[in-house]
């Protein structure tokens, strides 16, 4: 039975015992989770329950974690979704986040940086759920949600110095690839500027900065 006076996460997975050891975690963490094995049973589960957070896996049978997280979305506009992969193409991320899903965990993820995860995609599903009753537009461009933007946007303009992708998803408890869609969203949107740093091996690690006078 869900128990609506604690936060309830729905964890959807194919393999038992990822299932069953994010569950662990989660009711570690003091999560009421309920879990399901397709994406279609996820689906229901989140028709009926309305969790604040689901947790779904990306290669599933029958529904795979991108059909999930859009149906998932349809139904609620609020909700975080952390979708559990070991791909890590940034291609894959984007997809993902323009049909709805909020951030990524790579596989395998240690208890803690699940934990950590899950905090920061909580608060994003309060500011969503404000925006909503607010009567604000959640998901603007290409599936980008203000409340993560902000999030990132307010991260940035806090830092005396220039600082590269993988320094604000530290710093925020964001994944990779969660971080480089927005980033790439604000120098789109001419609020970023980037600062190339040559003689680096291995993936690019360039420095962005607010530009000056702008507003998110």
């Amino acid at each position: 039975m869900n128990n609506k006076d604690k936060i309830s996460v729905v964890v959807i997975d194919d393999e038992e015992d990822i299932l069953y050891t994010i569950k662990e975690i989660c009711t570690f963490g003091g999560y009421d989770v309920l879990t399901a094995t397709s994406g279609r049973e996820g689906y229901e589960l989140c028709k009926k329950y309305k969790p604040e957070l689901v947790i779904v896996d990306y290669h599933m049978p029958d529904w795979d974690g991108m059909n999930t997280v859009k149906k998932i979305r349809s139904i609620n506009k609020a909700v975080s979704i952390l979708v559990l992969t070991v791909d890590e193409r940034q291609e894959i991320s984007d997809k993902f986040i323009e049909v709805g899903a909020t951030d990524f965990a790579i596989k395998p993820i240690k208890a803690p940086d699940l934990i950590s995860r899950i905090k920061v995609n909580l608060k994003i599903y309060e500011i969503n759920k404000k925006s909503i009753e607010d009567r604000a537009n959640v998901f603007v461009d290409k599936g980008i949600s203000p409340a993560t933007l902000n999030l990132i946007w307010d991260f940035l303009l806090s830092q005396d110095k220039d600082i590269t992708i993988e320094e604000i998803a530290k710093g925020m408890n964001l994944a990779y690839q969660t971080v480089h869609r927005y980033v790439q969203y604000l120098i789109e949107h001419e609020k970023l500027e980037l600062i190339p740093v040559y003689g680096q091996i291995g993936r690019p690690k360039n420095k962005y900065k607010v530009k000056k006078e702008t507003k998110c």
